[in-house]
């Protein structure tokens, strides 16, 4: 390729670039009116720069070939930073590396634009061979905390190359450019993955959300969503751990669940989003679910409405690991609207709006989980029988009315 043409074939690739950034989301119309999705994702492989990825030197590479491939975008923390939205996504490259970087818009659903440069994460004194997962807390200390899950080979299981030890890595930051890494985050668990930081002081201790683990994979006689205290950031360390979501049979959070983003304060409490895993005979699904803690002992969990708020849907099923969806991040707006950034099937970002009134609707209302399928088919049927009478009045009144092009007349 002649220089002019690679020249030419570079602007191609910006311009067809710029066209997709443009593009203006679409809001769908909801199943069930307590959120509503959008038809296209909001991060994907196709929004990273076109420079992470190609070396734009004709001398260096006269063919233009994509040097440094990009093979998904996904599991994003989010905050609302200088009047925008901005996700920390994990991008994954073709070999297998994740790494994070930042992308605001304007909207929060649409338009994302990637910062110049991924993030350049300090590593500690032993260096994980991978991080990703990270979730954003603007503590009340005046930092902004990034949690994270770095992962380092197991050393103890050489013959095994799979095997694996997450632990929560720490880092913070004033102006999400440059992060101050401190150590990684100590606990009685051998594993810690999706560990959350509490966005104020409790007891005037550090508060964390975590997620122990016997292995790197299965949860083992671990598991659930646990809660300790950490005296510092600077040497963090949790003494006592105690679960206060564990996993429950036949339910969605049957085989693990973990905490998603930093929970949102609420006058009725502090409102949760997590993830819930259960077996298929497809393999492990993963859906999101809600819960409601206390606002003073935020350990304690005082309302859980039964199965899952969010689950894959249509296309969302597919990609590098199918049937998932997982949230790190949201943002509750000053207006009350709540945008809920979730990925897909560890391939790509998307966004589902919804207000804090009808998340705390929907979190103090719907039934919990009735335990089994009699009990279950028993709540069912109260919530027909109070319908009944509903529907039977609303009859008597279509009655008295007729439909017209303009509305209802009476007859």
């Amino acid at each position: 390729m002649d220089k002019t043409t690679f020249n030419q074939e570079i602007r191609r690739l910006y311009q067809q670039q710029e066209v997709f950034l443009r593009q203006k989301n679409v809001r769908q119309e909801s199943d069930n009116f307590i959120y509503h999705r959008y038809q296209y994702p909001v991060l994907t492989w196709r929004h990273t720069p076109i420079h992470w990825r190609f070396d734009l030197n004709h001398h260096a590479n006269p063919h233009l070939l994509e040097r440094l491939g990009i093979n998904t975008v996904f599991n994003a923390g989010a905050m609302c930073w200088k009047d925008k939205i901005v996700l920390v996504p994990r991008i994954e490259g073709f070999d297998v590396k994740s790494f994070f970087a930042v992308a605001e818009s304007e909207t929060g659903v649409d338009g994302f634009r990637f910062w110049d440069s991924p993030i350049v994460m300090p590593q500690t004194d032993d260096p994980e061979m991978n991080v990703y997962d990270i979730r954003l807390t603007q503590h009340e200390d005046g930092w902004i905390y990034g949690t994270f899950c770095a992962e380092r080979k197991d050393k103890t299981q050489t013959h095994d190359t799979s095997a694996a030890i997450a632990q929560c890595g720490i880092a913070r930051t004033k102006d999400l450019l440059t992060w101050e890494r401190l150590p990684d985050l100590k606990t009685p668990s051998s594993q810690q993955r999706n560990a959350v930081l509490h966005p104020e002081f409790v007891q005037g201790k550090y508060a964390f959300y975590t997620r122990p683990m016997d292995g790197f994979i299965d949860t083992g006689s671990g598991g659930g969503i646990g809660w300790g205290l950490s005296d510092t950031m600077e040497n963090p360390i949790i003494q006592e751990e105690i679960i206060i979501d564990p996993r429950a049979y036949h339910t969605v959070k049957e085989v693990k669940n973990g905490l998603g983003p930093p929970p949102l304060k609420t006058d009725k409490g502090w409102l949760h989003l997590a993830h819930g895993v259960r077996r298929t005979a497809a393999g492990l699904r993963y859906v999101l679910y809600c819960f409601l803690c206390d606002l003073n002992e935020p350990w304690r969990i005082i309302k859980k409405p039964g199965g899952h708020f969010i689950a894959p849907h249509g296309s969302e099923r597919l990609g590098d690991v199918s049937n998932v969806v997982f949230s790190n991040g949201w943002v509750c707006k000053d207006d009350g609207a709540v945008l809920i950034y979730y990925a897909s099937s560890d391939t790509r970002m998307h966004v589902a709006e919804t207000t804090l009134d009808k998340l705390l609707d929907y979190v103090i209302h719907t039934p919990e989980d009735a335990g089994n399928t009699f009990n279950c088919v028993q709540q069912r049927m109260q919530l027909i029988d109070g319908n009944r009478s509903v529907l039977a009045q609303i009859r008597n009144e279509q009655e008295h009315y007729t439909f017209v092009d303009n509305g209802l007349s009476d007859k």
